[in-house]
């Protein structure tokens, strides 16, 4: 039995797609356990990029099961655009291949409508949400009052369900946000419709999962955003919808806790955040503008602009401690090549006085200075480099001072894009 979870240690875009799809290959079935289409993968396979909102980064690889369990909210739109886009290029040849979960959750129209409105709301809280309704989603189905894969594939069914819903939100629509209402018979033909393309992708999939763990396979779990953005550990209230940390795949993929016998944590070699919350390592300078250019720092699926900044060892610690990471793979470490020195965050000053763990205030966190202890860089083009002995002794030195401070092994380096600039130390999947 080889189960192991990747998940992002920082708040997203770390850069799992690639890691998750070199595993892939070694792998019999690829998870997607929590979050909707407000995350994306970017995967580069022989210089071609491919942008992934909902399906596991498994698809690019012929024969493996990819999963969508019951965790995920589901835009259908989105899903079946991203199938076709996909079929397009000669993926996904054999649609058995790719499972939704019956019980996964719906995004409807009314929860983008919410979303975008209550971000635009004059008075209220911007979190920098995707507008892509994922908290709304996530909301209605922890209030009851959601629709799953399930209730779109009897038509007759989904009306009685959806009718008292959409009466709630319409009110909520008009009368607060003073937004038009929704149609009820428009929405459950257009919905209808998806549930029918969808049908032959909807399985029970904590079984699916299950069969394979009894059978011996090898299962890649895949995780969306990162631990910062956890609904409960992250820097609240600047968060996605859903658990990011690794305990999680338990609940969203239905899978027993002692089956998991590895964790992969993907950080950036440097530290990224799209939207708003608090960020002690961001750099505002000629240095972090140089970060995100030569990192091509734009969201996969909105494309705004990243905040950048120097790797913070404090937030990693936290994420560590919280998801039980069991090793670590370092990405974009080619994007720093050309600085003179580099500076790593190793602790954290709060009015005059030194933190001794990660605060979950993000008021105190944004009132944090960093520590930094600063290390020479390199002049070095890491690109062409696939064994570790071959990088610059400071390029070395800054990796060996990452797993000292963080007493966790890094078993992956990236030094590019493709699948083949990758520095493999250990492999993930040897536990």
């Amino acid at each position: 039995m080889s189960c192991l979870v990747v998940i992002g240690v920082q708040w997203g875009d770390e850069g799992k797609g690639k890691i998750v799809d070199i595993l892939a290959h070694q792998s019999d079935m690829v998870v997607r356990y929590q979050g909707g289409n407000n995350a994306g993968h970017t995967v580069v396979v022989g210089g071609e990029p491919f942008f992934l909102h909902l399906i596991p980064s498994g698809i690019l690889h012929p024969n493996k099961k990819n999963i969508i369990g019951n965790g995920v909210v589901l835009d259908p739109k989105i899903f079946l655009e991203e199938i076709e886009a996909l079929k397009k290029r000669g993926f996904l040849k054999d649609d058995s291949e790719l499972i939704v979960s019956e019980s996964a959750h719906v995004i409807m129209p009314y929860h983008r409508r919410i979303d975008v409105a209550r971000e635009n709301k004059k008075d209220g809280l911007k979190i920098g949400t995707t507008g892509r309704g994922i908290g709304p989603a996530y909301g209605d189905k922890i209030t009851r009052r959601g629709i799953r894969v399930l209730d779109l594939l009897d038509k007759d069914k989904f009306r009685r369900k959806l009718a008292p819903i959409l009466e709630e939100q319409n009110f909520f629509l008009t009368q607060f946000f003073k937004e038009e209402p929704l149609d009820l018979d428009q929405m459950v033909d257009e919905y209808f419709i998806y549930g029918q393309r969808l049908k032959k992708y909807v399985g029970d999939t904590s079984l699916l999962v299950y069969e394979g763990i009894e059978k011996d396979k090898k299962i890649l779990f895949e995780g969306a955003q990162g631990v910062l953005l956890d609904i409960d550990h992250g820097t609240y209230p600047f968060v996605t919808s859903s658990n990011t940390v690794a305990g999680a795949v338990c609940t969203g993929a239905g899978v027993s806790p002692l089956k998991i016998k590895g964790i992969l944590g993907i950080s950036k070699a440097y530290t990224t955040r799209v939207g708003t919350g608090p960020f002690p390592t961001e750099l505002t300078d000629e240095i972090g503008d140089k970060i995100q250019k030569v990192g091509h720092e734009f969201g996969t699926t909105t494309g705004r602009r990243r905040r950048c900044g120097w790797i913070d060892l404090v937030s990693l610690q936290y994420a560590i401690r919280t998801s039980g990471i069991t090793s670590l793979a370092v990405m974009k470490l080619d994007v720093l090549s050309e600085l003179s020195e580099i500076k790593l965050c190793v602790g954290y000053q709060w009015k005059g006085q030194k933190l001794s763990s990660y605060p979950v205030d993000s008021e105190k966190l944004s009132e944090c200075e960093p520590i930094y202890e600063t290390v020479p860089g390199w002049k070095e083009n890491l690109t062409s480099i696939r064994d570790f002995k071959d990088l610059p002794v400071a390029t070395q030195k800054y990796i060996h001072l990452i797993e000292e401070r963080l007493k966790t092994p890094i078993d992956v380096i990236s030094v590019g894009p493709d699948r083949e600039q990758t520095i493999t130390r250990h492999n993930p999947f040897s536990f």
